[in-house]
C-alpha cells in the first residue's frame, strides 16, 4: 500500500471508532492489515472483536452486567491504541516523515534509558565538582539528552521498565533542570505522534515536580494532549483522577489553567503582530527616518556643531505622525506578553543548532557548549549570556538564535554589541523585573516563553510540515469537559471570554458570553457584550434581539440605544431606527452624529423635509465640516430646492469630488436648464470612473426616476446619454 492509502485507511478506522461503530472500524483494520500483509496482527484482531461479539450477544440476551460500560470503554481504548500500532508499522519502513526517519535511525543502535540517565548524573557530577574547564562534560550532557528526548519522542507505546527509567531521570534533582525540560517536551511531541495514556501520565508526574520551569512545561503538554485526544481521555478512568489529584497538589491550578489558555489566545495574534510590523511599523518608520533627514539637512552637519541635546522636531515629528501611536501600541503587546520579536528572528533559525528537533525546545542557558567554553569568556560575554539567560521580553529560541547571530561577527564588532546588549538588557531587566513579575507573574512568563518556542518549532522548524500545527487548532480548553470541573467558574469564564473580544475572536466570545447569560438572564451587560459579537460577525438580527434584551434590563444605557438604531438601519427599518436615535437625543440633544442619524432615518422615509432640518442644524453648529454637504445637496434636488442644491454641490466638487458627486451635480444642472453644464459634469463623472462608460451608466439608470420628478422629459433621457457618448468620444 502507498501512504496515501494507509492514511486513507486509518483515518477510516479513526472516524468509525470515533462514531462508535466498532464493526466497521474491524472491517477497515481487517482491510489495512491485509493490504501491508501484517498477519501477526491477525489474532489481536481477532481477539477485539470476539470481545465484542461476546458483549454484544450478552446484551442482546438482555442480561445486565455492570461492568458492561467499563468493558465497552476498555474495547473502544484498545481499538483507538491498535490501530495507531498498526498504522506506525504500516509507515515505518516507507514514510519520510521526520518522526518516522528519527524513529529509524534509533532503532538501528537503541541505547537504554539507564545508560543515558548514568551518562547524564555522571557528567553533571564531574562538572560540579570541577566548575572550570567543564566543557566536555557539558557536551556529554547535551549529547545525552538529546539522544534522551529522540528516544522518548519516538517511543512506541512505554513498558514498566521504561516509565520507571524515565520518571527516575524526571525526578532526580542533581540532574540539570533543561534535562527534565526536554522530557517533558518529548513526552509532549511524542503524544503528538500517537495517544499513549503512559505519556500522559508521566506529564502530570513532571506537573507535580517543585522546578517552576519543568512543571509549567509539563501543565502545558497535559492541556494539549487532553485537547487533542478529547475523544479519547474519558476512555481512561485513571487520567481524570489523576487530573483531580493535580488540582489538588498545584498551587492555583485554576489561575494556572487560566493564565496558559489566555498566552495561547495571545499565540493566535502573532500572525497578526508580525503583518503589522511589516506592512504599517516598519515602513512608518523608514519615511519618519527620511522625514528628520531632510529636516535637520544631514550635509550641513559637523563634529563642531553637535551636542547632547536632542532636536525637539524629532519628538513632535514622531507625535504628530501614525508611528507614535502604533509603537505605544506595540510596546503595550510587549508588556502584555505578545509574541512582538516572531518576526525579527523568523530568518535566524538556520543554524546548525535548529537541525536537532529537540535544541528547539531547549531551555536557554549561557554554559551551552555551542557557546565555547565559560572559564575562556571575557567579562563583557558573561554579562550578555547572562542578561540573556533571565531576560523575558525573548523565547528560549530567539535567545539562542541571537547569540549565535552575535558569533557569527567579527570580534571587536561582537564585543562591542554584546555590551552594549547586556548594559541595556540588564538595565531593562532591572527596571521590569518587578514589574512583569507583578503583572504577569512567573507561570505567566515561562509559559509565555515556552509557548512561543512551541509556535516557533511548529512554524519555522524546517520540516514543520511534518507535524500537525497545533496552532491551526481552536484550543478552546474552556470547552473540554475533563476540564470544565476546574475552568467553569465565572471569573475564569469571563477572564477568556474578555481576551477574546479584545482580540476580536467574537464567535469564542460568543460561546462563552452566552454560556454565562444562561444563568445571569438579568446582567444587561453580558448581552450587550453578545450582541456586540453578533454584529460584529454579520448576525444582525440576533444582534438587534440581545441589545434589546439588554435595553429591557436597563434602559438608559446611550450606547446600547444607539446599537439598537444603528442595528434597524442597517436592516432597512428606518421607522424604528428613528425611535430609537431620537431617544439618544433626549440624552445628547446636540450630539452631531445623532443629527445626521435622524436625517439619515427620515431620508431614507422619504420625509426630505424633515431631514433638511436636520442636515442643516448640523451645517450649523459644524461650521467648518463638510459631513452633510451631499446629503443636503441631494435632499434639495429632491425637494425641488435646484438652487440650494447647486450651490451645496458646488461646495462638494471644490473640495474632493466623487463621481457620484459629479453625477448628482449634473442632475442639478439639467432641472436647471444648464444642458451644457449638465453634460460637462457627466464627463467629469466618466473620467472619475476612469471612462468606465458603462459603470456610469447603471448609476445614471437609477437615477431616472428622480429625473423624471425633477420635470426632465423621459424622451430627452436617451438623447443626453447619447450626446454624451460623443462628447466623450472627441
Amino acid at each position: 500500500m502507498t501512504i496515501q492509502e494507509i492514511n486513507k485507511a486509518y483515518d477510516r478506522i479513526i472516524g468509525s471508532i470515533d462514531a462508535k461503530e466498532l464493526k466497521n472500524a474491524f472491517d477497515f483494520m481487517q482491510g489495512l492489515i491485509a493490504g501491508i500483509r501484517e498477519y501477526s496482527f491477525q489474532d489481536r484482531l481477532d481477539e477485539l472483536q470476539d470481545t465484542y461479539k461476546y458483549m454484544l450477544r450478552y446484551r442482546m440476551e438482555g442480561a445486565k452486567d455492570p461492568m458492561q460500560e467499563r468493558i465497552y470503554n476498555n474495547l473502544v481504548a484498545s481499538s483507538y491504541e491498535f490501530a495507531d500500532v498498526i498504522r506506525h508499522k504500516a509507515l515505518l519502513g516507507i514514510s519520510p516523515l521526520t518522526y518516522y526517519s528519527r524513529k529509524r535511525v534509533e532503532r538501528q543502535d537503541p541505547v537504554p534509558y539507564d545508560k543515558l540517565y548514568r551518562q547524564i548524573r555522571n557528567a553533571a557530577l564531574v562538572q560540579r565538582e570541577t566548575p572550570t574547564g567543564t566543557s566536555e562534560e557539558q557536551r556529554q550532557i547535551e549529547s545525552a539528552t538529546n539522544l534522551l528526548f529522540e528516544k522518548i519522542w519516538t517511543s512506541d507505546y512505554l513498558k514498566t521498565e521504561e516509565i520507571a527509567a524515565i520518571k527516575q531521570i524526571l525526578t532526580d534533582r542533581e540532574l540539570p533542570f533543561p534535562v527534565g525540560c526536554q522530557v517533558v517536551s518529548a513526552l509532549m511531541l511524542g503524544e503528538q505522534a500517537a495517544f499513549d495514556k503512559e505519556k500522559l501520565l508521566l506529564l502530570f508526574d513532571a506537573a507535580e515536580i517543585p522546578d517552576d520551569e519543568i512543571r509549567y512545561r509539563a501543565l502545558i503538554g497535559i492541556l494539549l494532549t487532553l485537547y487533542i485526544y478529547r475523544k479519547r481521555t474519558s476512555l481512561y478512568p485513571q487520567i481524570a483522577d489523576r487530573l483531580a489529584a493535580l488540582a489538588e497538589r498545584f498551587p492555583n491550578f485554576t489561575n494556572a489553567l487560566r493564565t496558559i489558555i489566555l498566552r495561547f489566545i495571545l499565540a493566535r495574534e502573532t500572525e497578526k503582530i508580525t503583518r503589522k510590523l511589516q506592512d504599517e511599523i516598519i515602513p512608518e518608520m523608514m519615511k519618519l527616518g527620511s522625514k528628520i533627514g531632510r529636516k535637520i539637512n544631514l550635509r550641513d552637519i559637523n563634529p563642531e556643531s553637535l551636542g547632547e541635546e536632542m532636536n525637539p522636531e524629532w519628538k513632535e515629528m514622531l507625535a504628530d505622525s501614525s508611528l507614535g501611536k502604533k509603537m505605544e501600541e506595540f510596546g503595550e503587546l510587549q508588556q502584555e506578553g505578545a509574541d512582538v520579536m516572531h518576526s525579527t528572528f523568523v530568518h535566524l533559525k538556520q543554524f546548525p543548532f535548529f537541525r536537532e528537533v529537540g535544541n528547539w525546545f531547549l531551555p536557554f542557558t549561557s554554559d551551552h557548549s555551542a557557546f565555547g567554553n565559560t572559564s575562556e569568556k571575557g567579562q563583557t560575554e558573561k554579562d550578555a549570556l547572562e542578561s540573556m539567560a533571565i531576560a523575558a521580553f525573548m523565547c528560549n529560541s530567539d535567545k539562542y538564535s541571537l547569540y549565535f547571530s552575535m558569533l557569527q561577527l567579527p570580534a571587536q564588532t561582537r564585543q562591542m554589541m554584546m555590551g552594549q546588549f547586556g548594559s541595556q538588557a540588564s538595565e531593562m531587566i532591572q527596571q521590569t523585573k518587578e514589574e512583569l513579575i507583578s503583572k504577569r507573574g512567573k507561570l505567566a512568563i515561562i509559559s509565555g516563553q515556552y509557548i512561543q518556542d512551541l509556535y516557533r518549532f511548529f512554524k519555522l522548524y524546517p520540516g514543520h510540515l511534518d507535524f500537525e500545527d497545533i496552532f491551526s487548532l481552536r484550543l478552546d480548553f474552556h470547552n473540554l469537559p475533563i476540564l470544565q470541573p476546574y475552568i467553569s467558574d465565572k471569573e475564569s469564564l469571563m477572564a477568556i471570554a474578555e481576551y477574546y473580544l479584545q482580540k476580536s475572536h467574537f464567535d469564542d466570545a460568543l460561546a462563552i458570553f452566552g454560556r454565562l447569560a444562561e444563568s445571569e438572564q438579568e446582567n444587561d451587560i453580558l448581552f450587550q457584550k453578545i450582541g456586540y459579537c453578533k454584529q460584529m460577525g454579520g448576525d444582525i438580527e440576533g444582534a438587534l434581539t440581545a441589545y434589546l434584551r439588554a435595553d429591557l434590563v436597563h434602559p438608559d444605557s446611550k450606547w446600547v440605544i444607539r446599537r439598537i438604531a444603528g442595528c434597524y438601519r442597517t436592516l432597512k427599518r428606518p421607522e424604528e431606527a428613528l425611535k430609537y436615535y431620537r431617544r439618544y437625543e433626549r440624552f445628547e440633544p446636540d450630539n452631531l452624529s445623532i443629527q445626521i442619524s435622524i436625517g439619515h432615518c427620515y431620508l431614507e422615509l422619504k420625509n426630505y423635509t424633515e431631514a433638511l432640518k436636520y442636515y442643516f442644524k448640523v451645517d450649523y453648529l459644524d461650521s467648518e465640516g463638510t459631513k452633510v454637504w451631499r446629503p443636503i445637496a441631494w435632499c434639495a434636488f429632491l425637494t425641488g430646492k435646484y438652487d440650494q442644491a447647486r450651490n451645496y454641490y458646488r461646495k462638494i466638487i471644490d473640495k474632493q469630488p466623487s463621481a457620484q458627486d459629479y453625477l448628482n451635480a449634473g442632475h442639478t444642472e439639467w432641472a436647471l436648464q444648464n444642458i451644457k453644464g449638465a453634460l460637462h459634469l457627466y464627463q467629469e463623472a466618466v473620467k472619475k470612473e476612469a471612462g468606465d462608460f458603462l459603470k456610469f451608466q447603471e448609476q445614471f439608470s437609477q437615477d431616472i426616476p428622480d429625473l423624471l420628478a425633477a420635470g426632465i422629459e423621459e424622451a430627452e433621457i436617451p438623447l443626453m446619454l447619447d450626446q454624451l457618448r460623443y462628447a466623450l468620444s472627441e
